[in-house]
Formats: C-alpha cells, structure tokens, sequence
C-alpha cells in the first residue's frame, strides 16, 4: 500500500492557548496573570495540591481534589456542584489530562444551563465566561492544548467526548519541575501515550502537513528525553523536554486526532482500570506495526526518531517498539494487568464500536484485527 499524497487543499482548523508559558519556575507567573480575577476554582488531585501554594494566587481560592484517576458523570457533577457554590471567575486544572478535562468542563458549564450530556459531541457547548488556566503535572495527554474533554459514562463505561472551541485554555504553564515528583513508571507510559498522540496524528487518514510538523517534533523529542526522564525525575532539560512533546502531542488532537490506537486503549482503562497512558504504551508497539504497511514511510521516520533500527515488516516493527517500551519499565502483558482471554472479545467489541477513532486507522480494522492484537498483547 503507498503513501497517500498529502494535500493542503483540506482545510483545518488549529487553536492553542493564547498565551504559553513554559520552563523550570514557569507556574509562578500564573499569579501575575490571575491577578485579575478574584475567585479560583482550582481542580486538583491529591498529590498536586501541594502545588497550589506555589502558585502564590491572591484572591479566594477553592481546591476541589476528590476526582478518580478516569473522572464519570456523578464524579463530574460533583465538581460542578463545588463550582456553583463556589462562584468562581477563575477555573484553573492542576493536574494529569483527568483534571484538565474537568476543569474545562467546569469552565463551560458551571454557570451555564448545559449539562454534560447536552454537550457531549462536537460545537455543542453554548459560551464560556469563565477564564481558564491549565497546569499539567504530568507529560502526556497534551491536554492543556486542546478543546476535548473525556467522561466516562457509568451505565455503558464508554467514553463520551465533548470538543469545544470555548474549552481552550487562556494560558497555559508548562513546568517541568512540577513533574519531578513523578515516579519513573508513570513517566514511563504517560511518555508513550504523548508519543502515541503524535504517531496517530502523523499516520492518520487525516493527516495534514502543519499538523505532521508538530507530530514529528513531538516524536523527535520523546526520543531524545523520555529515556531521559525515566532514569533521573529531576532532570529539568528532560522532563522539559517531555512537556514540549505532550503539548504537540495535544496540539494534534485537534485538528486530526487519534485513532485505532486509543480506540483500543479505552476499554483498558474503562474494563481494567489501567491509567490512560499505561493502556496506550500496552497497545503503542501493536498498532504502530498493524500501520506499517499503509505507513512505510512514515513509520521509517517514526523509527528513526525513536532510534529504533527494524525492517519495513510488521513483526520487526512490533518487536522493536514492543523492546523500546519495555525497556522504559512499562509492563507490556495484558494478563499481568488482570485480563483474561475470555475478556478479549468484549475488549474488542468496546474499541470497535469507537468510530470516531478507527475511522481515522490508515488500514483498515475490523474487529477480527482488533482481537487479534488484543491477544497478541495479552
């Protein structure tokens, strides 16, 4: 199968935050700019809570931090009630890409007659008065770049996405040392999941050329920083350096998005509780191989980056990436997570039904593939 030609005949649309900030200290500017506002509703987790003294913000200040590591509906109606009450004209997500997307919907919807269910789908939120600030403590969703939020729904577990124009932050901090604190396995996947965000955006039928710059520097990066990362949490060029390839990876998600890739990583963390990155980096090595034929160049290029040398073939791309993520320390089997075969059909049924990402697969995946990479990962 060849190389599409790409075209810059499709039009699309690129939004990012208005203002960026980025190095070792970076958040302490927040409070200059939220100097303007005098009630912070502040979305947090219990390990980046620390982070909101740091801040330094001046006016009232309310710390939301009971959310689970995949925020649902109640979960999210939750913080939305903490919000009414609290009023606030400020909404800032301190935290992983969980946190992130709660607080834009919190932006959007606090004040709003919305709810999350009336917005799920794309351009369906109202308008936004609230301003937003994002902070991520962790390199990987990217998502303080874009307008997506996920949710997952408590009845069927699948996740329900909203995309918004006005869910785009105001500015953005990334600072590399709020993620010194995060152990080396977690760095491990998240750090996979920003680089699997730049591949599915580079190999998509989607693909557009000002999207593959981003997609390629994000790639580049990880391949000279996560190892990096991984073997020593306070090495500020490499943890910075990771921050700059989860931005791209999220400055991705807009215009292109994922796909086949995080339509198999959902069920994973829906059915097993994985983290959202720990269930892309199990999935990463099987998809990028699945790809490699309808993608030879790209796939080349994606190798290289990595510092990975392997054949064109599918089995040589899968054994050399399966090698680079183990080697980071992420626990590639299936079944050492509590799967189990008989689960895998279900699995599979789940991420199949996920159009809105398998659609966007260079080659094509029908259900049969998506088990057969399921068992191959078990």
């Amino acid at each position: 199968m060849s190389e599409p030609v790409l075209s810059m005949a499709r039009p699309i649309t690129l939004l990012q935050p208005a203002r960026l900030e980025i190095g070792a200290g970076a958040v302490t500017r927040l409070a200059e700019w939220a100097a303007a506002y005098q009630r912070a509703f502040v979305v947090a987790m219990a390990p980046t809570v620390g982070f909101v003294d740091r801040i330094g913000l001046t006016g009232a200040v309310e710390t939301f931090i009971d959310l689970p590591p995949e925020p649902d509906l109640p979960a999210v109606e939750a913080v939305l009630a903490a919000a009414r009450a609290f009023k606030p004209d400020l909404v800032i997500g301190l935290g992983g890409g969980s946190v992130m997307d709660v607080a834009k919907l919190v932006a959007v919807l606090w004040d709003s007659e919305q709810s999350v269910p009336d917005v799920v789908g794309v351009g369906k939120v109202q308008g936004r008065r609230t301003a937003l600030a994002q902070v991520p403590t962790t390199s990987g969703t990217g998502s303080e770049a874009g307008i997506r939020s996920l949710v997952t729904n408590p009845a069927t577990l699948a996740k329900m996405a909203v995309e918004s124009q006005f869910m785009l932050a105001d500015i953005a901090i990334l600072d590399p040392e709020l993620t010194y604190s995060v152990p080396a396995a977690v760095t491990a996947a998240t750090g996979v999941d920003a680089l699997a965000h730049c591949v599915e955006a580079f190999t998509n039928i989607k693909a557009h050329p000002l999207i593959d710059g981003y997609a390629t520097l994000g790639i580049e990066l990880v391949g000279r920083y996560l190892a990096r990362a991984v073997k020593d949490g306070t090495d500020t060029e490499a943890r910075a350096g990771m921050m700059l390839a989860s931005y791209y990876g999220g400055v991705c998600l807009g215009p292109v998005n994922t796909a086949g890739g995080h339509a198999l990583a959902y069920p994973l963390g829906t059915r097993l509780k994985l983290p959202h990155g720990l269930a892309n980096a199990i999935i990463f090595p099987h998809v990028l191989a699945f790809n490699a034929t309808a993608r030879p160049e790209k796939t080349a290029t994606i190798m290289a980056a990595l510092g990975l040398s392997a054949g064109a073939d599918e089995t040589s791309v899968r054994a050399a990436a399966h090698g680079y993520c183990r080697d980071l320390g992420v626990e590639m089997s299936l079944s050492r997570h509590g799967a189990k075969a008989e689960d895998l059909p279900l699995f599979a049924e789940e991420a199949f039904a996920i159009k809105r990402l398998i659609d966007n697969n260079p080659r094509p995946l029908e259900l049969a593939d998506i088990q057969a990479i399921f068992t191959s990962a078990l």
